[in-house]
């Protein structure tokens, strides 16, 4: 194919609609499987739709894997993205790689042939898919036969070796979370993680409980204490605290929490996949405190006129998916803790 505009290091010259978008902004990319000089092409093999348009999907096409399936190819289709137009989230993917642009191929550690995970949103990542071979309604997981181009300032992650490919991928998925969670919580503090039981949650509670230490106190809010995950974080003892509570209505999630930490706590986490929480989140919050909304269900709107009509003094932070080592950091939090890596094969391995 003809390029008719100059190379950009973050991707706009395959922006399609509107003009002069940058690949997340826009609504259509040209997804045309030939690596420019700065791109990377690979051969998707897997994709893990994130938490937050999964669930809409689900509820979307009442559970059925075929509807799902369709619905995704139909917005691949339109965007030339797997960008979710009720959510504006899109996921990840895992494949191989097919070519190199000749500008960075000696400039970055990869070759044809390496089995990589994308670390960038679907929504920025141009992507076409020529059949959805399976959906996975457990685990937001999508086996594909396609091709995704990533730029030259795109995040991507080998593949381990210890960890069945599946877990990594789980894992990438959420690997901002635990990232964070090290950066922003500090020795002593209160630590609430609201949907503690879930992917995300679960490792950003054993990053609290490492960096809160004994002084600290981590505190886990879930909608059933008596799902795996839930039994999970007791077990491992990676909550001080269990909260049985609808994050979706804020006054007694703020009461039970408010008997668990009291005065609020210094950090609250947000890792639900449904709308609504906001509120919760700010309740549960002492004033001074912060909140990281790693939920990509949040309305920012509702967070700052809610925090504003609450009138809570409160620092709330965009759940940023990157941070330096993230990947790393993400997988060191599995290897350290056994038990979090088996319930992580069972739930998202494999079938063997």
């Amino acid at each position: 194919m003809t390029l008719r505009k100059p190379l950009c290091r973050f991707g706009s010259h395959r922006v399609l609609a509107p003009e002069g978008a940058l690949p997340q902004g826009a609504h259509r990319l040209d997804a045309t499987p030939v690596a420019y000089e700065n791109e990377i092409l690979c051969d998707v093999e897997l994709l893990n739709v994130d938490s937050a348009s999964f669930a809409q999907l689900r509820g979307a096409c009442a559970d059925d894997p075929k509807r799902i399936a369709e619905t995704i190819l139909a917005t691949v289709r339109e965007r030339g993205k797997q960008h979710n137009p009720v959510t504006g989230s899109g996921g990840m993917f895992v494949g191989r790689v097919r070519d190199i642009g000749s500008a960075i191929a000696a400039r970055i550690a990869l070759k044809r042939g390496d089995r990589i995970a994308s670390l960038v949103s679907l929504t920025l990542t141009p992507l076409a898919l020529d059949a959805v071979l399976g959906v996975d309604l457990a685990t937001a997981r999508l086996r594909v036969r396609g091709t995704a181009i990533l730029f030259e300032s795109s995040a991507w992650a080998r593949l381990p070796e210890d960890i069945d490919d599946a877990v990594a991928l789980a894992v990438f998925d959420v690997a901002g979370a635990p990232a964070q969670v090290r950066r922003l919580c500090n020795p002593g503090e209160s630590v609430v993680i609201i949907g503690a039981d879930g992917k995300s949650g679960i490792l950003a509670c054993a990053q609290a409980k490492e960096r809160a230490g004994a002084r600290g106190r981590v505190v886990g809010v879930v909608p059933d204490a008596a799902t795996p995950g839930s039994h999970l974080l007791r077990d491992a003892r990676l909550v001080d605290v269990l909260v049985e509570a609808d994050a979706c209505n804020a006054l007694p999630l703020a009461r039970a929490v408010e008997e668990a930490a009291p005065g609020g706590a210094d950090l609250v986490v947000n890792c639900v996949n449904v709308p609504g929480t906001e509120a919760s989140s700010i309740l549960c919050t002492r004033d001074g405190g912060c909140i990281y909304f790693f939920s990509m269900a949040t309305s920012f709107t509702a967070a700052a006129l809610g925090a504003e009509g609450l009138g809570k003094d409160v620092t709330m932070i965009v759940g940023n998916g990157f941070a330096p080592r993230h990947a790393e950091i993400a997988l060191e939090t599995l290897r350290s803790h056994p038990a979090i890596l088996k319930y992580y094969t069972a739930t998202y391995g494999r079938p063997s």
